[in-house]
């Protein structure tokens, strides 16, 4: 009985632990945000600015054009969950119901794409984008963030089409329902709990994404927020801290709200599939 309190108040600890290592950077990062620049440049700083203010706020909207950048992100954001999840979803559908020696010759490529290294992918996709006149467009980008967001938007949803009880869809069949029925008449509804957790985690994958945006856009005016957060540091690698860190923290809220609304989702679409009726 000793022995298990004590594994049980070793596994709180480490749990206290790992949650202040994963708020530290974002604890910082507000209260450097309110810091005027006199606490910025203190030699004993504190967590909480004595002087509080919104000026950093205001300089960095005053500095940067945060709010067109903001536009570039959702635009990409939701023109990349869109996309994907209507690829996905029957994609998903085909993969989880047809347990063929390809389907899951492709659930194994889905698995392994995820290893791959950004910089491994960045040419091959430069060149195809070259070719079709999409570098420095948002289609390009959306594109390229379709690519990278769907073979994980695939892997959730295979999860919950495995959970979705075959016998509906037989039950359609006798009904005189074809393939296509059936999956947009009877799965899908279904599956909505699922397609929105997905459409959200490919929202929130986009809207950070850092190094895509930087290397296929140009132009000031069509860069994403996460490219225009760079500007604030000088040529000689000095950072505006006050004003990037009230940019930076504007900047992830959307992606801390909407996660927190999916992580539930994300865990049970991949647990979903381990589950035998």
């Amino acid at each position: 009985m000793r022995t298990g309190r004590t594994a049980r108040a070793g596994q709180y600890v480490a749990l206290l632990a790992y949650l202040v290592f994963l708020a530290f950077p974002f604890v910082w990062l507000i209260s450097t945000a309110f810091k005027p620049p006199r606490e910025l440049g203190s030699l004993h700083p504190t967590w909480i600015p004595r002087d509080p203010t919104l000026a950093n706020f205001r300089q960095a909207f005053d500095e940067q054009p945060l709010l067109h950048a903001a536009s570039n992100s959702l635009i990409a954001a939701l023109g990349a969950a869109v996309v994907a999840v209507l690829l996905a979803t029957p994609m998903a559908y085909v993969m989880a119901r047809h347990r063929t020696r390809l389907a899951r010759a492709a659930t194994g490529w889905v698995v392994v794409s995820q290893a791959f290294p950004l910089v491994l992918v960045i040419i091959p996709l430069f060149l195809v984008l070259k070719n079709l006149r999409l570098i420095n467009s948002m289609p390009g980008l959306i594109m390229v963030y379709v690519v990278w967001a769907l073979p994980f938007a695939l892997w959730m949803l295979v999860g919950y089409v495995r959970a979705v009880p075959p016998e509906l869809e037989e039950a359609a069949a006798v009904d005189g329902a074809g393939r296509l029925r059936t999956l947009v008449s009877v799965t899908a509804p279904l599956l909505a709990p699922g397609i929105v957790a997905t459409a959200m985690f490919a929202f929130v994958t986009a809207w950070n994404e850092f190094f895509f945006a930087l290397v296929l856009l140009k132009t000031p005016e069509k860069q994403t927020l996460p490219v225009i957060l760079t500007h604030f540091i000088g040529a000689e690698g000095v950072a505006d801290l006050g004003p990037l860190a009230a940019a930076a923290f504007l900047a992830t809220l959307p992606s801390l709200v909407v996660f927190a609304l999916i992580q539930r989702r994300i865990t049970g679409g991949m647990l979903a599939g381990a589950v035998k009726n």
